[in-house]
């Protein structure tokens, strides 16, 4: 029969080999864990991107999509609407679409959503805003009753063509670079927390 002293002993060894193991193993929490991170979790506006090229040419868009919504829905008469309705279904579009992506960017809600590629999504939506607006102001400029708000309609449609334009062309250039704005950022910070907690569990003197 085994003693107390070497039953406190083996039990001591196998304590021991149990943290040994532990702590080499790769499923193990870490010491320090990593901070989760919420969906709404550190909201704050990014002033940066409103005053580059890009958000200052989001917020003109939707300036202008919603003045040619509004200029199109003072129209009471018309006969035939079709074009009517064409510029305002577009206007009315990209007004809600424009406003919905300037409002991601600027308050950096698309690093929480680091699965989009948010730079081809903007590609997209500029170039199709630009492709819409053209048609629709084109047809509204042809297709008309001189009204004053059929003519401001016209004359904002295509400026926000121009604009959006110059958006696509601007979207093309970083889309081509690469930069998606898919959280690079977040993902190096979670990364360099992993790391630095592992070391930590292999450097701990009472593991060793």
């Amino acid at each position: 029969m085994r003693t107390g002293a070497e039953a406190e002993g083996l039990d001591g060894e196998a304590s021991n080999a149990s943290m040994i193991s532990g702590a080499s193993s790769p499923y193990q929490p870490t010491t320090e864990p990593v901070q989760a991170r919420s969906l709404l979790g550190g909201i704050r506006c990014d002033l940066e991107y409103l005053r580059s090229y890009l958000g200052i040419l989001k917020v003109v868009e939707v300036v202008l999509a919603l003045l040619g919504f509004i200029c199109i829905e003072t129209i009471m008469l018309c006969a035939p609407c079709g074009g009517v309705y064409f510029f305002e279904f577009v206007s009315c579009s990209a007004f809600v679409v424009t406003g919905v992506l300037l409002f991601i960017f600027s308050l950096n809600l698309h690093i929480k959503v680091p699965h989009v590629n948010w730079s081809l999504t903007d590609l997209v939506n500029t170039a199709a805003c630009t492709l819409f607006f053209f048609l629709a102001s084109l047809v509204l400029a042809c297709v008309n009753h001189g009204t004053s708000a059929e003519i401001a309609a016209v004359v904002f449609g295509f400026l926000v063509t121009c604009v959006y334009g110059l958006n696509s062309f601007l979207a093309v250039r970083k889309w081509r670079r690469g930069d998606s704005g898919q959280g690079v950022t977040t993902s190096s910070e979670y990364t360099r927390a992993r790391t630095a907690s592992r070391g930590e569990v292999e450097t701990r003197p009472e593991l060793a």
